[in-house]
């Protein structure tokens, strides 16, 4: 499925969602966002998620340019 797309546009999909990943936790903790299970869980899973993406749109973009 990764590989119908352009290994650029999941790298900047990658960095958006390990970036929700950072921002989310950090207005937790400054009290602009309340603090609540589901906001947790989905600020690990889009960094975690963000993370997977980065190493399959660097490996897809790392094997497009050995054709």
């Amino acid at each position: 499925m990764l590989e119908r797309w352009n290994p650029i546009h999941i790298l900047i999909l990658a960095f958006l969602l390990m970036m929700l990943g950072v921002i989310l936790p950090f207005l937790m903790v400054i009290h602009v966002l309340e603090s609540t299970f589901f906001l947790n869980f989905f600020a690990y899973g889009s960094s975690t998620l963000g993370f997977m993406l980065g190493i399959a749109g660097v490996a897809l973009h790392w094997r497009g340019g050995k054709k």
